[in-house]
């Protein structure tokens, strides 16, 4: 047996880091697809379909509504507990394409001809037919997305675990974010190409890519699971049991961790959608130019992250380095904030870019490879499923609220942008202060997750690699 476990194909460092490399281009196309009408707000607000902020925020935190209110990211977890990550990994890919692939179809101009659109805007007036199935094929690639992602992650701990997991899980990060990057550069080019329906039809084709790379990769975890034999299967004791979500639930660490992971991406993801924007009023700019400025805020966290993940497989200090990216989070937004239009020029914006950039590097390195520290490898899945349920409420209900806050905090901007009115532009300091009350309480909690660690011992500042 142990002649097996030292020959398997996780020993070789070309074989898991080539795996690394599929799981994480899938990721890199899903990330594109995310945030593909992100740079496009003001576009969507002025055509036809007349997205006023409230329902852009809708769009944005529908992604999360089956994964929130069905609870599919904790049947996720489950799922990859019991089924395996092959099938989850296909599972994951065709549902991405399905949501994609209606959320296409919701801004082509052959839609607003259907039966379906008359009958989708008969219903809650003021959100118009297309935001609406738009909504439901986001929520149906939500789904599959964080599904996506917490298969990923297993994947990562199963190849990387006693190794290089945290500079693993890092550079897969890195590589999704480069997603962001395209998607904020590209975006806007799609869109003088066809309209907002272009961009959503690339990253459709970019998602096909993706299943693609996510299939390829079953053959290596196939092959692996093969060279393990019974060191690969769970004995009877040690298999997922419904039970243990009681004790996931009940497990301080992973309770401190779901706080933070909800108040920090809170303040990032549902931010990016309406960066584009903020810049653009804030600077003067035009949205493509805006969108090109923010597009190198994953850049940065990008490279970053798997240098800080390097620094966790060998010194440690994750609960700390928890606690500086809480803080780094609060100053950008702060800045965002606070500081005058008047005083608001490029470099102010790129330098806050870049603390935002380093804050995101910070606490998802060192918060996931966290998370098998805290909870049994049997149920790892669904830890990170409940975790990604948590965290999908905010990201569920943050957009609407961002969205809801623009429209309150700038009465009658909206009509005037739809109308053409010259100079008509929103103030977000009010969102940016929601966004920044978010790092505040993410602060608190990093403290507290520090001291939970010292009385548990889950060795949270110890370094990942053995």
């Amino acid at each position: 047996m142990t002649e097996k476990i030292q020959h398997a194909l996780s020993e070789s460092k070309t074989a898991r880091w080539i795996a690394l490399i599929l799981i994480s281009s899938t990721m890199f196309f899903a990330y594109f697809f995310v945030d593909v009408l992100a740079p496009l707000q003001e576009l969507l607000e002025k055509s036809p379909t007349f997205w006023k902020p409230e329902v852009f925020g809708m769009i944005g935190g529908g992604e999360f509504v089956l994964n929130v209110v069905a609870g599919m990211l904790i049947i996720s977890g489950i799922i990859l507990d019991k089924m395996g990550i092959r099938f989850t990994l296909i599972t994951a890919g065709l549902t991405m394409v399905l949501g994609a692939s209606l959320k296409y179809y919701a801004l082509t101009e052959g839609f607003t001809q259907t039966a379906l659109a008359s009958f989708l805007g008969s219903f809650i007036s003021g959100i118009p037919a297309s935001a609406k199935l738009a909504m439901a094929g986001f929520a149906i690639f939500g789904v599959g997305v964080e599904m996506a992602g917490i298969t990923v992650s297993k994947t990562i701990v199963k190849w990387f675990k006693g190794k290089e997991m945290a500079m693993a899980m890092g550079l897969e990060m890195a590589v999704a974010r480069l997603g962001v990057f395209a998607v904020f550069q590209l975006s806007p080019v799609f869109a003088e190409m066809g309209g907002p329906s272009k961009s959503v039809l690339m990253g459709l084709i970019f998602l096909c890519i993706g299943f693609m790379t996510f299939f390829i990769y079953t053959f290596m975890d196939r092959k692996l699971d093969k060279q393990l034999g019974e060191a690969a299967q769970l004995e009877p004791e040690d298999e997922f049991h419904l039970s243990d979500l009681g004790k996931i639930f009940t497990n301080p660490g992973f309770l401190t961790i779901a706080g933070l992971c909800v108040l920090f991406y809170s303040a990032i993801f549902p931010f990016q959608k309406f960066a584009t924007n903020m810049l653009s009023s804030k600077l003067d700019i035009s949205l493509k130019e805006a969108s090109a400025y923010f597009s190198y805020f994953p850049i940065g966290a990008g490279l970053l992250t798997p240098f800080i993940g390097w620094f966790l497989d060998k010194k440690g200090k994750g609960a700390s380095v928890m606690l500086y990216g809480a803080m780094l989070l609060v100053v950008s937004h702060l800045i965002f904030a606070l500081v005058p239009a008047e005083s608001f020029n490029t470099a102010i914006a790129l330098i806050t870019i870049v603390i935002l950039g380093v804050a995101f590097s910070l606490v998802p390195a060192s918060m996931w490879p966290s998370v098998p520290k805290i909870v049994e490898a049997r149920y790892l899945g669904s830890a990170y499923g409940c975790i990604f349920w948590i965290q999908n409420i905010g990201l569920m209900l943050v957009p609407m609220l961002i969205g809801w806050s623009l429209s309150a905090s700038n009465p009658g901007v909206s009509e005037q942008i739809a109308a053409g009115v010259e100079g008509a532009k929103y103030n977000y300091m009010v969102p940016e202060l929601i966004f920044a009350g978010f790092g505040v309480l993410a602060i608190g909690l990093s403290i507290v997750l520090r001291v939970v660690d010292r009385k548990k011992g889950y060795g949270l500042e110890l370094p990942n690699k053995k």
